[in-house]
């Protein structure tokens, strides 16, 4: 998350958007470590096997042994623009953010280097919190006027302003992930933190433990592990103070994404899957990630999962002139590289459409296959996608209020998802009991609040017994 780090009082990890470790803007991963260059000396050829052999050490994590051949590197080639691309490149991508500003910084210069580079180094001057080096840097790369840059420099300023916006209310940490010190006295209240709630099974299933064994498959051994990141939302302003507001179309596509890929995932025989979700823990409201998820992030997430993790898919969303965009990011964890990229937009009018689309293309990727009859519900994906997201985003509201994680003033959104939950109940069984659950937590919730569309459910002995399970 590249806020993770931020708030959360684990040690960094992943490649996401706020919390542990770095803090990565997420308009950009890590620029891609180029091929050396075709060799034309022994020294050449020298430089890109020890390069090498240091990228191996970071692929196990040996970071002594990895500075200790750059330094030899650097001795050497230090001026070379495919040294330092490569250097920073490689030490951004394993998460070793604190050693590309010193080795990297003193040596780059924008004008004999190119920008790859500065791309890097940027990143790690945001992941660091160096506002004022980043503030420069970033200065250094507009002038050199390439408009092939400009998108990804315009994603950056935004991170860093919202960086120095953070500064300035006291709530950007250190670089180590503490809390940054202004002076102030002890007693001073400790800036809010953000942790990730972990979703391992779908939101509308939780309250129907009874007839798990009717609607969820039983999960066997030798799975692969895979989890659903909350997307970043690059862009947004003012997200500190908006992801204060009861959530909102963006936010909640932000969860809702996640929760649809991980329930889908859920009913594969192939995989054991979780959705990642960001909650500031103080204020019990939902987190919003300015930036997308950093290599710190990613290992985070991965070393505070249950047996680990094989798979993680993180992305962004954006909004552009009315439409909705979204890429989404396949991580392999083993590696720690992205395998695969997704992208779509749409309109109000092709959200069903273009949703179904990219929920088929990552199921095809990731080899997805649905469990046979007998094993629980068989999954088949929504005719009206954006509504279930929608749904799927509500009954997680409903689900954190309950437990008390959300403030009861977050779950003032509720009257117009029960709505939409009302008009899919008939369409098949999950639906169903997707608005048997929503609706009786809000009864439970004292929201008191009734469908105006007339409910026809599913007619299914499972949706009657549910029924009666909810009240």
């Amino acid at each position: 998350m590249g806020f993770f780090d931020r708030f959360a009082s684990k040690k960094p990890a992943p490649r996401p958007t706020s919390p542990p470790a770095g803090e990565v803007p997420a308009e950009t991963a890590p620029v891609p470590t180029p091929a050396p260059a075709a060799p034309s000396s022994s020294t050449s050829t020298s430089v890109a096997a020890t390069l090498l052999t240091a990228r191996e050490h970071l692929d196990a994590r040996n970071v002594p042994a990895a500075m200790a051949l750059y330094e030899q590197v650097l001795a050497i080639g230090g001026d070379r623009a495919d040294v330092l691309v490569t250097i920073s490149g490689d030490l951004g991508s394993t998460g070793n953010v604190q050693p590309i500003v010193e080795l990297i910084a003193p040596r780059y210069d924008a004008e004999r280097h190119g920008p790859a580079t500065g791309l890097n180094l940027l990143q790690a001057y945001l992941a660091t919190r160096n506002s004022t080096a980043a503030q420069h840097l970033l200065d250094i790369l507009f002038a050199l006027q390439r408009p092939e840059l400009e998108e990804r420099l315009h994603g950056f300023s935004n991170a860093l302003a919202e960086l120095i916006e953070a500064e300035k209310h006291g709530q950007a940490p250190g670089p180590d992930g503490t809390p940054a010190s202004d002076g102030a006295a002890p007693n001073t209240p400790r800036p809010a933190t953000i942790s990730l709630i972990s979703i391992s099974k779908p939101i509308w299933s939780y309250g129907l433990e009874p007839l798990f064994d009717r609607v969820l498959p039983t999960k066997g051994e030798r799975l692969r592990r895979i989890a659903f990141a909350q997307l970043a939302v690059p862009g947004v302003p003012e997200a500190f103070e908006k992801m204060k507001q009861p959530e909102e179309e963006l936010g909640r596509l932000s969860r809702a994404l996640p929760l649809w890929f991980a329930e889908t995932f859920y009913f594969s025989p192939h995989y054991s899957p979780i959705a990642a979700v960001g909650m500031v823990n103080e204020a019990k409201h939902y987190a919003l990630f300015p930036t997308e998820w950093t290599n710190e992030n990613l290992r985070q997430l991965v070393e505070t999962s249950s047996g680990g993790l094989d798979y993680v898919i993180t992305g962004a969303l954006r909004q552009v002139a009315g439409d909705t965009e979204v890429l989404l990011r396949v991580w392999e964890i083993k590696k720690f590289r992205e395998r695969k990229q997704f992208t779509a937009r749409w309109t109000p009018a092709t959200a069903d459409e273009v949703l179904l689309r990219l929920h088929e293309q990552v199921r095809l990727f990731m080899e997805w296959s649905t469990y046979p009859a007998g094993h629980g519900l068989v999954y088949r994906p929504p005719t009206t996608a954006r509504d279930w997201l929608d749904v799927l985003g509500g009954s997680l509201t409903l689900f954190l209020g309950e437990k008390e994680l959300l403030a009861s003033a977050q779950l003032s959104t509720t009257a117009p998802v029960l709505e939409k939950s009302a008009s899919l109940a008939a369409q098949a069984e999950s639906p169903a009991l997707a608005f048997l659950t929503l609706q009786a937590r809000a009864r439970r919730l004292g929201l008191a609040i009734e469908s105006q569309v007339p409910t026809r459910l599913a007619d299914s002995a499972l949706v009657q017994d549910a029924r009666a399970i909810t009240g």
